[in-house]
C-alpha cells in the first residue's frame, strides 16, 4: 500500500471567494491561480463539523468541464490530508448534479459506507474551456446544496485562511477505470473508489417511472424522439437510459459525448443556444430538415436543467412544471398516492399556482435557489417543484433534474396515448399543453436577459425601481403614459421570504410589480455569470378567456414589454437597446 504524509502549506486570503446560491463560479484562469481552489476547499472543510470530514465518505465529481480532472486530483489529496476516510468519484470524473444528489442519498459502498457530502465541479449552463468558466459547490448529507449558514462560514474562512492541508506525495488516481485504490496515511487507510457514473441514477429512475409504458411509446410507429445533451454530462446517462433501457434509436441522441469545452457551444438548453435541436424540431429559421420528431429535449452542462419541445412547439419551463404537477398522480407511479405539495421560484409564472388551487394542494412561492425547495421536501411539504430557468424536479433528490423532467414528460405522453399507440392519432405535446391552457388558463410569459451589464449600472437600475415603488399612483401615471391598454399596478414590492420550515428570512429576492389583472413584471440580478452582472426581466400575463389563449406569446406580451423597458429606464441605465437572450 502506498503511504502518504500531510503537508501544511502556507496560504493567504484571496479576494472574491464568496459562493452564491450555485457555489463559486469564476473563469478557469482565476481557479488556476496559486492556492485559489485549495483555499476554497480548505475553507469548506473548516466550515463543516469534524464528523462530516474526519472518517467521512465524500463524493468528488462534476460535469467534466475543462480543469475538472486537475481539480479532482487536488481535492482527493486535500481530503486525504484532512482525515477523510474515502472518496467516491464517478468514472472519468463524470456525475451529473442530480446524480451526485442521488449517490449521496441512495448509494451504499461495498463496505456499507454512505456519503455525507460532495464537492460538485460545475459551472452549470455556462461555457467551458481554457478561457471559459469553472465552478465548485458543496452539497450536504441530504443531497442538496449547502445552506446559507455553511456558505457564509466558507466565505468567512476564505477571508482569514493562512494554511491548507494536502497530501502532496499521494500519487494521482486513475479515474478512467472503475475500482478501489487504497493508501495509508497518518490516520490509517484512505480509499478512492471510482464507480460507474450512471448505474445508481438509472436504478433510481426505474423506481420512479413505468419504464415499460415509456418503452412502448418509444417503439410506437406514431412517436419519434430526440435528446440533445449539448456535449454536457447528460450524455453519460442518455445512452444507458434512452437506448439501453427504453429502446430508443441511438440516432435520436444528439451531442451526447461529454466534452471539456462542450464542443465549443454554450450548454444552456434554451431556444438561443440549443440550435441543432431547435432546428431539428422545426423551430429554426428555416424548415429544411424534413418532418420533425414528436418530442425533443435538451440538457445543460451538468444535466440539472431541461428544455421540452414538441413538434414545432416550445413548452415554457413554467408551463412544464404546472403540466407535470397536474398529471403526475395518474402518469407516474412514484406519485400514485398523491402529491404532498408543489412549489415554484418567485420569478416563475403562476401557472403552477392555478393547478395547486384546482387540485387543492399545498403551494409555496420561494426565492430562486434549489435549497429553498430542499427545505420544504425534507419537511415532507413538497413533491414537485420548478423554476423558469429550465429547472424542474421532485423530492426523489434535492437538486433539479433534467432527465427526470424528460422521463416525466414521456410518462405523461405515454399515459395520454395508452389506447392509441398502435395506430390511432397521437395526443401530441402541443395537444397536452393546449388542453392544459383550456382547463387552467394560459400564462403568457417571457424572460429577457441582459448579460454582462456593468455591475454598478445594474445596481443603480434596481435601486431606481425600488424607489419608484414608494408611490403606486405615480407608477400608474408612468405606466398609462407608456401604454393605456395595460392594467393598473395593484401592488409593488421587493420579494422577501420567510422559510416555513426553519424560520429564516431571505430579503432582496427580486423587485415585483403586480397588476390588477394578474399580470406581473419582475426584475432580478442574477449571480450565475462569472463576470459583470445579469439583469433578468420576467414578463407575465394571465389569460382565462379560452378564445384568447392561442395568441403568439411575444405579440400578447408586447404592451407589457414596452412598459417594463421604459418604466425601468433599461436603455438609459445599461446602454442596451436589446436583451442578450429572450426566452
Amino acid at each position: 500500500m502506498v503511504m502518504f504524509s500531510v503537508t501544511r502549506k502556507q496560504s493567504a486570503p484571496i479576494d472574491g471567494q464568496k459562493p452564491g446560491t450555485s457555489g463559486l463560479r469564476k473563469k478557469v484562469k482565476v481557479f488556476m491561480q496559486p492556492n485559489y481552489l485549495q483555499n476554497f476547499v480548505q475553507s469548506t472543510f473548516n466550515a463543516l463539523t469534524a464528523e462530516k470530514v474526519r472518517g467521512a465518505t465524500l463524493v468528488v465529481s462534476g460535469d467534466g468541464r475543462y480543469y475538472s480532472k486537475d481539480a479532482i486530483q487536488i481535492i482527493i489529496k486535500m481530503a486525504a490530508a484532512n482525515g477523510v476516510r474515502r472518496i467516491w468519484v464517478g468514472q472519468n470524473g463524470l456525475l451529473s448534479t442530480p446524480a451526485v444528489s442521488a449517490v449521496i442519498r441512495e448509494r451504499v459502498g461495498v463496505d456499507g459506507s454512505k456519503a455525507s457530502g460532495a464537492f460538485i465541479l460545475t459551472a452549470s449552463h455556462n461555457p467551458g474551456g481554457p478561457h471559459e468558466d469553472f465552478g465548485i459547490k458543496y452539497n450536504m448529507e441530504n443531497g442538496g446544496p449547502a445552506p446559507e449558514g455553511i456558505t457564509d462560514k466558507i466565505y468567512e474562512n476564505t477571508k482569514t485562511i493562512n494554511e491548507y492541508l494536502i497530501a502532496e506525495d499521494l500519487p494521482d488516481v486513475d479515474i478512467s477505470a472503475t475500482g478501489v485504490t487504497s493508501f495509508g496515511g497518518p490516520e490509517g487507510q484512505f480509499d478512492v473508489e471510482v464507480f460507474d457514473s450512471a448505474s445508481d441514477y438509472v436504478k433510481l429512475m426505474k423506481s420512479i417511472f413505468d419504464f415499460e409504458s415509456i418503452r412502448k411509446l418509444l417503439s410506437s410507429p406514431n412517436f419519434s424522439f430526440c435528446y440533445d445533451a449539448l456535449h454536457g454530462v447528460g450524455g453519460a446517462y442518455a445512452k444507458p437510459i434512452f437506448v439501453e433501457e427504453l429502446g430508443a434509436q441511438e440516432s435520436s441522441l444528439l451531442n451526447c459525448t461529454p466534452k471539456e469545452d462542450f464542443g465549443g457551444g454554450h450548454p444552456d438548453p434554451n431556444l438561443t443556444y440549443a440550435k441543432e435541436l431547435v432546428a431539428r424540431m422545426g423551430l429554426g429559421k428555416s424548415d429544411s430538415q424534413g418532418e420533425p420528431p414528436e418530442f425533443g429535449a435538451a440538457a445543460d452542462g451538468d444535466a440539472d436543467r431541461n428544455m421540452i419541445l414538441g413538434k414545432r412547439f416550445f413548452v415554457t419551463p413554467s408551463d412544464s412544471v404546472a403540466i407535470i404537477a397536474a398529471n403526475a398522480v395518474e402518469s407516474i407511479p412514484y406519485f400514485s398516492s398523491g402529491l404532498k405539495g408543489v412549489a415554484r421560484s418567485m420569478p416563475t409564472s403562476a401557472a403552477l399556482d392555478v393547478v395547486a388551487k384546482h387540485l387543492n394542494l399545498k403551494f409555496f412561492e420561494v426565492p430562486t435557489g434549489w435549497k429553498f425547495f430542499g427545505n420544504l421536501m425534507d419537511a415532507g411539504l413538497c413533491s414537485v417543484c420548478g423554476e423558469e430557468s429550465f429547472g424542474t424536479g421532485s423530492d426523489h433528490i434535492r437538486e433539479k433534474d433534467g432527465i427526470w423532467a424528460v422521463l416525466a414528460w414521456l410518462s405523461i405522453i405515454a399515459y395520454k396515448n395508452k389506447e392509441n399507440l398502435s395506430g390511432g392519432k397521437l395526443v401530441t405535446v402541443e395537444d397536452i399543453v393546449r388542453n392544459h391552457w383550456a382547463t387552467y388558463g394560459r400564462h403568457y410569459y417571457t424572460r429577457y436577459d441582459y448579460e454582462n451589464v456593468d455591475a454598478g449600472a445594474a445596481k443603480e437600475l434596481m435601486s431606481y425601481l425600488v424607489k419608484l415603488q414608494s408611490s403606486i399612483p405615480e407608477v400608474n401615471k408612468i405606466v398609462k403614459g407608456i401604454r393605456s391598454d395595460v392594467s393598473n399596478v395593484a401592488h409593488a414590492d421587493e420579494f422577501e421570504y420567510k422559510d416555513p420550515v426553519d424560520g429564516s428570512i431571505s430579503k432582496h429576492q427580486g423587485i415585483r410589480y403586480l397588476f390588477e389583472d394578474g399580470s406581473r413584471l419582475v426584475f432580478r440580478l442574477s449571480g450565475t455569470g462569472s463576470e459583470g452582472a445579469t439583469i433578468r426581466l420576467y414578463i407575465e400575463q394571465y389569460e382565462k378567456d379560452s378564445s384568447k389563449i392561442g395568441r403568439d406569446s411575444q405579440e400578447a406580451l408586447a404592451p407589457l414589454v414596452d412598459v417594463a423597458i421604459k418604466l425601468s429606464k433599461m436603455q438609459e441605465f445599461t446602454g442596451r437597446s436589446a436583451p442578450t437572450v429572450i426566452t
